[in-house]
């Protein structure tokens, strides 16, 4: 089969496509140094271990002739991009990271980056976030992005504050209850 009837295009190799989710425009990627260093081993993991095990593959499936019909090359090409647009999308991330040490606000009962904060909504229900950067956040954990609704209602609040947070349903009022951070090291 020629390249004329495969899905492949110089297309698939375009950055723009999801890798992760999109920094705000002009926007910092504020990250914490334990997120840097997990995309940092990411990137290495990659560059030292997967890529050349894929390049390997694909070179040992070149040799065996006909490659329109070769899976294993077929199959090592397409990783092969997926990894190196993950290396991409990576090393631009790491390039315009901004680690923030979350520890040097210890004490404080202002909301920044990195704080974990307790609030509770109108209706008396209560909920904990720890407030993170966009690469690093996961609401399985009760982690927010700085960038979300809800991290940019409660940033620079303190304990005691009530806030307004727009949502789907209309506007809701969160009171700040605690504010905490990582002990310095």
């Amino acid at each position: 089969m020629s390249k004329a009837f495969t899905k492949e295009t110089d297309a698939d190799d375009d950055d723009d496509l999801p890798g992760g989710p999109a920094l705000p425009a002009g926007g910092k990627n504020y990250m914490t140094p334990q997120g840097h260093a997990r995309l940092r081993a990411e990137l290495m993991q990659l560059l030292d271990v997967e890529r050349p095990k894929v390049v390997e593959v694909v070179h040992w499936a070149a040799s065996n002739g006909d490659r329109s019909e070769n899976g294993d090359y077929l199959y090592g090409k397409k990783r092969l991009r997926e990894i190196d647009r993950r290396i991409r999308f990576l090393t631009k991330r790491l390039d315009q990271a901004v680690v923030v040490d979350a520890s040097a606000h210890h004490g404080s009962d202002q909301v920044f980056f990195g704080a974990t904060v307790t609030y509770a909504r109108q209706d008396g229900h209560e909920t904990t976030v720890t407030i993170l950067g966009i690469d690093e956040a996961d609401s399985a954990q009760g982690q927010v992005s700085w960038v979300s609704p809800v991290a940019q209602a409660l940033l620079k609040a303190r304990v005691g504050d009530e806030v307004r947070l727009r949502t789907p349903a209309g506007w809701d009022t969160l009171e700040v209850l605690e504010v905490s951070y990582p002990a310095p090291q």
